[in-house]
């Protein structure tokens, strides 16, 4: 099996199950954020890449989806009573049907120990579908070999979407929000990726407000309609809403990216409440964006996840590595949400 192609491994694959691991942030995160070991990024690269529903099995939450916003937690399926395990099985073979619907004669491909594999695999059967997991009985070592260079904790950037990299990083496409604009919504109501870019003087207002450096150049990048997975919910979201709307429109409550910058000139002008107004003035003032369109929706989160990967943009937070800025970046927000909740 380590000698297959990752095409031969997934070929036949409906479903994939992951499992926890001990190795956890020190803060709430979204599930497939929160596990933070070498093999948990394996696995994760593994099932993103086979393009099929996965889910992460946790011993303290049963059946998780990805996208799940999941608090630190300390359990372990092997500590708990024999009839608590048993529970918790059932549990996460019904959720599964829950959220997929019935796996009667449905692949699901299992990345757990023993401990796990043997206590869910009995109910996933008894609902009539095929368990196969690929692993079982390797030793950690192999089980880290067996993913190979295919999964090295993100999916790999192929030629097409260093492509895609090359374009969000052609500062001489990218559009004031006015020119943007003038191109009107019919052009631009597509899904696709983005990327934003501050001036010199935008970046030095950044800089005063971070109290740390902040080169003029690309600060953010993301997607507009990508489908929700594993749910598999089609988005109608496109590039003219999310810059025009989100981003540009008003509300720093419906935009990460508008957040961020907020809380930044917020802590520059001495203060924790965001002017939209200003806001909105600064970003027309001092901010560019390139605009690729995109229309598989299907694979646009994907795309998104292996373009931001490669990119790094500074000011990007979710799944991305630690770094100064991103730390301080994730305090000037808390410190506007503070100031919101104590004056609700």
């Amino acid at each position: 099996m380590p000698g297959k192609s990752f095409a031969e491994k997934v070929t036949g694959v409906d479903i994939v199950l992951v499992t926890c691991v001990k190795s956890k942030l020190d803060r709430p995160a979204a599930a497939k954020d929160l596990y933070t070991s070498p093999l948990f990024r394996k696995e994760r690269a593994y099932a993103e890449q086979a393009g099929v529903p996965w889910f992460i099995l946790s011993a303290e939450h049963g059946l998780v989806a990805p996208d799940d916003w999941l608090a630190p937690y300390e359990r372990y399926l092997p500590d708990t009573p024999p009839a608590f395990r048993s529970a918790w099985a059932a549990w996460v073979a019904a959720r599964l049907e829950l959220l997929v619907g019935p796996v009667a004669g449905k692949v699901i491909e299992i990345h757990a120990s023993a401990k796990y594999l043997d206590v869910v695999r009995p109910h996933l059967e008894s609902l009539g579908a095929k368990v196969i997991a690929p692993l079982e009985g390797l030793p950690m070592g192999a089980r880290l070999a067996w993913y190979g260079s295919d999964c090295l904790g993100r999916p790999p950037v192929d030629q097409d979407e260093s492509a895609f990299c090359k374009t969000l990083l052609n500062h001489e496409a990218a559009l004031s929000p006015q020119s943007f604009r003038a191109k009107g919504e019919v052009l631009m109501d597509r899904p696709g990726l983005y990327s934003w870019w501050v001036d010199a003087a935008g970046a030095a207002d950044l800089s005063l407000g971070l109290g740390m450096p902040i080169q003029g150049g690309l600060i953010y990048a993301g997607h507009a309609g990508a489908t929700r997975w594993p749910s598999g919910k089609r988005s109608r979201n496109t590039l003219w809403l999310r810059i025009t709307t989100m981003h540009l429109g008003g509300n720093h409550e419906f935009s990460t990216f508008r957040y961020t910058l907020g809380a930044i000139l917020a802590h520059a002008g001495g203060t924790t409440r965001i002017d939209e107004g200003r806001l909105t003035l600064w970003m027309n003032d001092h901010l560019r964006v390139v605009t690729v369109p995109v229309d598989d929706r299907d694979t646009l989160g994907r795309l998104e996840r292996s373009v931001l990967d490669a990119l790094d943009p500074p000011f990007n937070l979710q799944g991305m590595q630690p770094t100064p800025v991103r730390e301080r970046l994730r305090a000037l927000r808390r410190s506007i949400r503070d100031d919101a909740d104590q004056n609700e």
